[in-house]
């Protein structure tokens, strides 16, 4: 507008911003429902290949139950392990799925009949997971070694180890469809090629990592969720530093899923609280939290990248909106063009004092915001101590070594 003509504009469109972003946090209700049933504590949940409405669950009694997330029914009930059940991956097609446990065995259901297993495998010891390749009928699965196996053999194609004696957890590249990366208990990040036959490349990182996500959009880059409260973007291409660190936990980061967008994902945490995180960002945008939830165990982004699924110790799945403020179900033309006027004026008027305090401030629980503050406390007082080093010191004794750059202690080829 010119502002010779229209001299209140601005002030108008600033006041509709902050009305807008006050609105948001109003809005918010993330939680949308929770899904009982199983006995014990739900150990890993997986979406569906290709119906959206479709979750498949895992929890500590051996039991796998099959949700209709649409209809919040448990469609089925399967008795299918003596111990946890460690791993779910359904196949490319949708037809069939696989799951690992405890008691050693690989086991693959058909979604039409899951009464019976359609075939058993007996392994040589514990699986911790299993990751289904995303076009040809092949699965990894992790635990003494990182295994590569055909759906029509009982004996692995190939086996991978790199002195690390259990794997955690494995994961199949969603691009780049060949490469897999694993979680080792020896601290360290393993890269594989199923084309070659011996690992690509190791790294060793300060402590253990609980899960990592590839991100769906660029081959080279995935998350790792890792014991020490944060979440570390690293790219394949230089592995020497994460060329990203999230932080927020206070505990030890349990789970990470990306958006089918690539753009964000979610965790979960021992600290009993969900947070999403832009991918390109240090702090979350959002964190989700009840007072009965407790130590998340496995999260999960639906295929439609409209909404966030957690489980818990409690025995319970929660289901929560992505967008905290979103509306559901129809929206009309002109409420449409409401909300895409207010996105804009939000992020034209971002940068202001007042509509960023509004828009950043989240009510986090009571354990969680002491925790922040003690680790903040201990935080200042490492870098106070090192500054107090390096001045009394002489010059060049004590350098400076970046965050990202303590991170990694070794990388091997």
């Amino acid at each position: 507008y010119d502002p010779d003509l229209h001299p209140f504009e601005v002030a108008r469109e600033y006041t509709r911003a902050m009305n807008a972003v006050k609105m948001e946090r109003i809005f918010a209700r993330p939680f949308i429902c929770g899904l009982d049933g199983h006995r014990d504590s739900v150990q890993c949940i997986t979406k569906h290949s290709t119906q959206l409405s479709l979750l498949l669950s895992g929890s500590c009694d051996g039991e796998i139950k099959i949700w209709n997330v649409a209809q919040r029914v448990c469609q089925g009930t399967i008795p299918a392990h003596n111990g946890f059940v460690r791993g779910i991956c359904v196949i490319p097609d949708g037809e069939a799925f696989y799951s690992v446990g405890n008691d050693k065995l690989i086991k693959r259901w058909t979604m039409n009949n899951y009464e019976t297993p359609a075939m058993t495998i007996v392994g040589k010891h514990v699986f911790t997971s299993i990751d289904h390749h995303y076009k040809n009928p092949q699965y990894a699965t992790s635990g003494e070694t990182v295994s590569l196996w055909d759906e029509q053999r009982a004996q692995p194609l190939q086996t991978f180890k790199w002195g690390a004696d259990s794997h955690v957890r494995v994961k199949f590249n969603p691009i780049e469809t060949t490469v897999l990366a694993s979680c080792a208990a020896d601290r360290s990040i393993i890269l594989y090629d199923t084309r070659q036959s011996v690992p690509l490349r190791k790294i060793t990182l300060r402590m253990n990592s609980s899960t990592l996500a590839w991100n769906p959009l660029e081959a080279f880059v995935f998350t790792t969720a890792n014991e020490d409260y944060n979440l570390y973007s690293f790219d394949i291409r230089y592995l020497q530093r994460p060329f990203n660190i999230h932080k927020d936990h206070v505990a030890a980061v349990t789970d990470v899923d990306y958006s089918p967008t690539g753009k964000e994902f979610v965790s979960g945490s021992y600290d009993k609280t969900i947070r999403i995180f832009p991918s390109d960002k240090g702090h979350s945008r959002d964190i989700y939290h009840t007072k009965r939830m407790q130590h998340i165990t496995c999260v999960q982004w639906t295929s439609d990248n409209k909404y966030v699924i957690s489980g818990s110790d409690e025995m319970c799945l929660r289901l929560w909106k992505a967008k905290a403020s979103e509306k559901l179900g129809v929206t009309r033309n002109r409420e449409a063009e409401t909300l895409e006027y207010n996105e804009a004026l939000k992020e034209k008027f971002s940068h202001f004092p007042k509509i960023k305090r509004i828009a950043r401030q989240r009510h986090v629980p009571k354990h969680v915001y002491h925790a922040k503050r003690e680790h903040k406390t201990i935080q200042d007082s490492q870098k106070r101590h090192e500054a107090n080093a390096r001045a009394n010191s002489k010059p060049g004794s004590v350098p400076f070594v970046s965050e990202r750059s303590k991170l990694v202690l070794e990388e091997e080829e």
